[in-house]
């Protein structure tokens, strides 16, 4: 993660430059997404996933796995799983522009009068 102060909201954005151009590192963003996957596959309701999940194991391998408890699972899940945007050249200076236009405050548009209709 950067050492950088992040993008501030519910997700937190660390931006990073490199020689390249810049670097989004979303690591809250996918410790969201992991979350929800075992949420997925844990459902008490259908198992549908999690055969689904030990029929490719099974095809894939045949190694015994350690068990790990849920929040060990996702530890690994984030570990591995890629949180990083690069964006070359001048799509960070694009992003930007765009995030401005987004994040413009519009005004709200006023109560309509019930009687005037």
């Amino acid at each position: 993660m950067s050492n950088d102060q992040p993008a501030t909201g519910p997700i937190p954005i660390y931006v990073r430059s490199i020689p390249a151009g810049t670097v989004l590192d979303l690591e809250a963003f996918t410790r969201l997404v992991v979350g929800d996957v075992l949420d997925a596959l844990l459902d008490g309701q259908s198992t549908d996933l999690w055969d689904l999940l030990h029929e490719v194991a099974d095809e894939k391998t045949t190694r015994v796995h350690a068990k790990f408890d849920r929040e060990q699972l996702e530890q690994e899940l984030t570990e591995r799983a890629s949180s990083r945007v690069p964006l070359y050249g001048t799509r960070a200076v694009e992003l930007a522009d765009q995030l401005m236009r987004a994040g413009r405050l519009r005004g709200v548009p006023g109560q309509q009068d019930r009687r005037a209709s």
